[in-house]
């Protein structure tokens, strides 16, 4: 017996040896940035969003236009569901990393063959039942931790689906805002469009009859008529456009445009370019998008180790209390105990190459989360970069806009007063009053332009999302296991 116990461990020593040098480097320990690429944004130090952070804009119609939005969208419920699934992806690994009781009974009867290793002639019975009853408990010690790595894998994968949520939502509330801001804009500049149309018609009018009396030429009417087919194409896009913002709001908060709460024309608040001084440093933080990347890049390391330990050699305890006898009568009996306990040693030596096939799978998607996080922060920076210059230029365009509304109301001024004093028709303040119009139209454009900007600012900076504290191990240390 202690012959065949050594020749038994000299014969397994080789295949150990060989299966052995064949074990993976660890993964490497990884080094992800903390910052954001971002240079000075050259603005006035600001705050982060709050996390109602349309609130800051001071309007009831956008406060419940979000809330609903945030209630009834699909996306939102797309989004809840992969939390809830990843969730229960948790209690999965986990649960096949515990012990396991299996109870197991079954009765049958059974013919023995006349021509088999024990005939009837020799046993004296033909038939005879069998029962066995047995309750069998195993347990799988995970000494190179494949299932630590799996569960905490499964735990990061749900944070990734938490921050995607977070980032859902946030591009939702962004999506209603803008659009809704886009409305009262056009509300706005169809406003202008009418009375501009108006002013227009009333020195038409005015040409139409001097040329009828022959003191003009015809041409004046035609170009006159020009002039105002051109405003009513304008106020017909207008009218349009807010029109479809209606159906865009109406498709965010999944509802039919009828029941969206009633929407009035007010006036366009006004913004300034503000960044937070730290914005380099707590960007990645702040931003649900490159949280999600962050957590899958841990997953996806877990997941790779998890993989490289299935190159190691498992042990699994193994037992038995069970019953079994011919005679159903005496199946609790004590002779018809049948107990069994055994310690299984399982070592991979060949498959075809399938446990590195999956390792290299495992890093192969570890390495595309990097580059997917990577790239999230690049355009996580480059977004704040661009939202804040827009507002920048936006910003000084605005002061020259205001300034042309300052001069045009001097023009209508001066060209009032001509006419008072006679010295020409009324086509003269009619015209520096379509004048003023444009100007306030210009004006109106950039802070339509500047509230989209500042929108897209509120949810570059993450919208008022933080996250929890990150568990930094699992990217910047080893495993401790083997």
């Amino acid at each position: 017996m202690r012959r065949a116990r050594a020749l038994l461990a000299a014969a397994l020593l080789p295949a150990l040896l060989a299966a052995c040098a064949g074990w993976p480097a660890r993964v490497a320990p990884l080094h992800l940035t903390r910052t954001a690429p971002l240079d000075d944004a050259g603005t006035a130090p600001g705050t982060w969003p709050d996390r109602e952070w349309w609130r800051r804009y001071q309007d009831p119609t956008l406060d419940r236009l979000v809330a609903l939005a945030l209630a009834h969208s699909p996306s939102i419920e797309v989004a809840e569901a992969r939390f809830r699934s990843a969730r229960r992806g948790i209690r999965v690994v986990a649960a096949a990393a515990g012990a396991r009781v299996d109870l197991a009974g079954d009765v049958s009867r059974q013919r023995l063959s006349d021509t088999g290793l024990l005939p009837a002639k020799v046993t004296g019975f033909s038939w005879y039942d069998q029962a066995d009853l047995g309750l069998r408990g195993s347990y799988h010690f995970d000494w190179w931790g494949r299932q630590h790595d799996a569960v905490i894998a499964a735990s990061d994968r749900a944070r990734a689906a938490a921050a995607e949520r977070a980032a859902a939502a946030l591009d939702l509330s962004s999506a209603v805002a803008d659009e809704y801001f886009g409305w009262q804009t056009d509300e706005a500049r169809l406003g202008l469009a009418r009375a501009a149309l108006r002013a227009t018609l009333a020195a038409r009018a005015i040409t139409a009859a001097r040329a009828l009396a022959g003191l003009e030429p015809r041409s004046a009417v035609r170009s006159a008529d020009l002039r105002a087919a051109d405003l009513r194409a304008r106020i017909a896009a207008f009218a349009g456009s807010a029109r479809l913002r209606r159906v865009a709001l109406a498709a965010l908060t999944a509802r039919p445009v009828s029941a969206l709460p009633p929407l009035r024309p007010r006036p366009l608040p006004r913004v300034a370019a503000r960044v937070p001084p730290d914005v380099r440093i707590d960007l990645v933080a702040r931003r649900p998008d490159v949280v999600a990347s962050r957590w899958e890049v841990d997953a996806a390391r877990r997941g790779a180790q998890s993989a490289r330990a299935a190159f190691f050699p498992d042990v699994n305890v193994d037992a038995l209390a069970g019953f079994s006898t011919i005679d159903l009568g005496t199946l609790l009996n004590a002779g018809s105990r049948v107990p069994q306990a055994g310690l299984a040693l399982q070592l991979p030596i060949f498959d075809s190459g399938l446990l590195r096939a999956r390792y290299g799978a495992s890093r192969a998607a570890l390495a595309a989360a990097i580059a997917n996080y990577d790239q999230r922060v690049v355009d996580a920076a480059k977004d704040v970069a661009a939202q804040a210059a827009a507002l920048r230029t936006l910003g000084a365009e605005r002061r020259q806009r205001v300034a042309a509304v300052a001069a045009a109301r001097r023009m209508l001024a001066s060209a009032a007063a001509t006419v008072r004093q006679g010295l020409a028709d009324r086509r003269a303040k009619l015209a520096a009053r379509i004048t003023l119009l444009e100007q306030r139209d210009a004006v109106l454009q950039v802070d339509g332009a500047a509230l989209s900007a500042d929108v897209g600012l509120q949810r570059a900076l993450g919208g008022g999302y933080a996250a929890a504290p990150v568990r930094h191990a699992p990217t910047t240390q080893t495993t401790p296991h083997s």
